[in-house]
């Protein structure tokens, strides 16, 4: 897509980055919609239990995502413009993945009070989007956008459809709205080229997945510690939260990271479209190229977080009513937004460094980055969470962010001292 893009004409750069911005987000926006809504419903139908495990599963499925995105997609850009046969052994350890997904979305949903039935729907639901991921990745690597917009428009219409039917019918219920994740994803998935589904299983049987080693070795392992270190900074309340206190104390929590939701699939999204083009740019000699494309992306970020901050202080001082049915207090709910509004701010701040750094091939620099930042997001937490409840909590999440962007920047710095 960025190569097309970059064929407009030069007197136009502004069209150049709208365009491309309008075709990266637009399939991202619709999902963070459709959780969004669906997420209101979940909030208003079901008890704060119920919709405190529907939260938690939306924590933990974008978990499998980014270690999908660390093992695999950061390095299948450079097998595609190889055009090599790496990226069967790409396609055959996403299979492998999918089914290790399924194991532990499940298994971290049923420790999470959801019961055995449920939790399996919810394991179905994260391989599915786990294979729907990694077919994403792959799209925007062979320069095939489109199909990553239909397939995202795909899964927000079915979602929005179905939670909506349920609701009118009153129908709705936990393992319903699991049922429901599980099949919109599936059914997405057929929204890219018939052969993807045919191609994983060919994998299987014709790709040795000794080839994947090299990788490991070389890149993933790194990329993956700096996932589960990152999620540690960034996701501890959740996990703590839903382990010590139940689903139900962090239903409250979810509240204020339902309403953040499109700034973080936004900065998501622009991770994926623009990792590939920033990796061009530096491997043609052009760091300039990357760093504009990595402050593009930041003001672009800095314009939805703006917008979903205005959205949310309108929707708590004139349609309070949305979130406040399973009797949630007004002040409590507005302290849980802007500290998740504070947190999506430091994020915005690091996550363009981060991308230009993944691009850069700088994982190890990265991994480093979160070994402090996870200690102190996770050993604050848990004290702020027995010492001052749940929502206190919130501050050991905001630190642990403050002193990752602290690192990635510095971390970026050193990078653009050696390659300026």
């Amino acid at each position: 897509m960025n190569a097309a893009l970059s064929a407009l004409p030069s007197r136009v750069p502004g069209w150049r980055i709208v365009l491309r911005y309008a075709l990266s987000t637009g399939g991202p926006v619709s999902v963070s919609a459709a959780h969004f809504l669906v997420s209101l419903l979940v909030l208003h139908a079901l008890p704060s239990k119920d919709f405190g495990v529907f939260a938690f599963v939306l924590v933990v499925v974008p978990l499998c995502l980014s270690a999908s995105g660390a093992l695999l997609n950061v390095s299948l850009p450079h097998a595609a413009a190889r055009q090599s046969r790496d990226v069967d052994v790409f396609v055959k350890a996403n299979l492998v993945f999918c089914a290790l997904a399924a194991v532990l979305c499940g298994a971290l949903v049923f420790s999470g009070d959801a019961d055995v039935g449920v939790a399996a729907l919810f394991g179905l639901y994260g391989a599915a989007m786990c294979l729907r991921w990694f077919a994403r990745a792959l799209s925007y690597a062979n320069d095939n956008p489109g199909r990553v917009a239909v397939s995202d428009f795909c899964y927000s219409f079915l979602l929005i459809a179905t939670f909506a039917a349920l609701w009118s019918f009153g129908n709705l219920t936990i393992a319903h709205a699991a049922f429901a994740l599980a099949a919109s994803a599936v059914t997405s998935i057929g929204c890219f080229d018939a052969t993807y589904l045919k191609r994983q299983f060919v994998a299987v049987r014709q790709t040795p997945f000794k080839s994947y080693l090299a990788t490991w070795q070389g890149v993933t392992r790194w990329s993956l510690l700096g996932v589960v270190l990152t999620e540690a900074t960034a996701s501890a309340h959740a996990y703590l939260v839903t382990f010590v206190a139940g689903a139900q104390s962090f239903a409250l929590l979810a509240v204020g990271a339902l309403f953040m939701r499109p700034v973080s699939l936004c900065l998501s999204a622009l991770s994926d479209v623009e990792r590939p083009f920033m990796a061009q740019s530096i491997a043609r000699g052009e760091p300039a190229k990357a760093e504009r494309c990595m402050r593009e992306f930041r003001a672009m970020g800095a314009i939805v977080w703006a917008g979903t901050g205005l959205l949310c202080a309108g929707l708590l001082a004139w349609f309070p009513a949305i979130v406040l049915k399973q009797n949630y207090r007004l002040g409590d709910v507005a302290l849980v937004v802007a500290l998740w509004s504070a947190i999506m701010a430091v994020r915005l701040v690091r996550t363009p460094d981060s991308v230009l750094l993944q691009a850069a091939g700088e994982f190890r620099a990265l991994a480093r980055t979160t070994y402090l930042s996870s200690a102190v997001s996770v050993l604050l937490t848990f004290a702020l969470l027995l010492g001052f409840g749940p929502i206190v909590s919130l501050f050991g999440i905001l630190a642990g962010d403050t002193v990752m962007a602290a690192q990635i920047r510095l971390a970026a710095r050193r990078w653009r001292r050696g390659h300026g």
